[in-house]
């Protein structure tokens, strides 16, 4: 068989052992071409140097940037984003074009909002405020070719989104009101967790996916340490048509480097085949 998938690694979760900055070049000591974080820095706009510290990162380690999230607010704290919360969404605004602009500079291309809590008793004005955002960011993406994702999350009790049909109703929401540029970010470890049918959404919409993670269950280790069909879903993906990054998201059951055995070392590479 011809592997097509590309695998990264989140270095937001992963080589956390390592100050952030030193993350890039780990993961392409252990033979990763690919890395994705979660938003890097403690503000929606972070400096200038800050930012140049960060890209400086990923260029020197030789990696691409394959992922970026948006600032999501504290999400050690419990935030899960931005996009949908009233009070905070000129925060979410003002970071756009620091993400953009960061992707712009890194040739990323997939920049995943985070929806947000649920913040009160008007759910339908917080889901009016995330379609305007959500335009607002792809429009903005739109200008170097990148595409906004939105994904379902578990272990988050007020966050809406829980499945791949809940994202892809708000992605249809954003689609009619003027941007196409949005996809579905499918982490099948969330999924299964919340208990979509993972198998279903492969099969129904491997063409809405524009980005996959992947963590086993239980536990939310690598692969092979809990009971997920990962292998067969990640092929019956590419059977279908996927030939993205697959973000590895998963925190590691021992060190980070010693996590990666379920991936022989030829197929790690972003051109690797086997």
């Amino acid at each position: 068989m011809t592997h097509a998938l590309r695998y990264e690694v989140n270095c937001s979760i992963l080589f956390t052992e390592l100050p952030l900055l030193q993350r890039p070049a780990a993961a392409k000591e252990a033979g990763f071409d690919g890395v994705e974080f979660w938003w890097p820095f403690a503000e929606a706009v972070p400096g200038d140097a800050e930012i140049d510290r960060f890209v400086s990162a990923v260029r020197d380690a030789g990696v691409q940037l394959a992922g970026l999230n948006f600032f999501a607010g504290d999400m050690a704290g419990g935030d899960r984003g931005l996009v949908s919360w009233p009070a905070r969404s000129a925060e979410f605004r003002d970071n756009i074009d620091v993400t953009i602009g960061i992707g712009e500079q890194l040739g990323t291309r997939s920049f995943n909002a985070l929806y947000g809590n649920r913040t009160g008793d008007a759910p339908e004005e917080q889901d009016e405020l995330a379609v305007q955002n959500l335009v607002l960011a792809a429009r903005a993406a739109n200008r170097i070719g990148g595409t906004v994702l939105v994904e379902p999350v578990s272990g988050a009790a007020r966050y809406p989104l829980l499945t791949a049909a809940d994202a892809l109703a708000v992605l249809d929401r954003v689609r009619q009101a003027g941007a196409d540029n949005v996809a579905l970010l499918a982490d099948l470890y969330h999924l299964a967790v919340n208990g979509d049918d993972v198998d279903g959404v492969i099969a129904a919409h491997t063409g809405r996916i524009g980005h996959v993670q992947i963590a086993d269950a239980p536990g939310r280790h690598e692969p092979g340490t809990g009971r997920l069909p990962l292998q067969r879903q990640l092929a019956d993906l590419q059977d279908r048509g996927y030939s993205g990054w697959v973000g590895l998201e998963y925190q590691p059951s021992g060190a980070s480097a010693d996590s990666f055995g379920w991936l022989p070392r030829d197929r790690r590479a972003a051109g690797a085949r086997a």
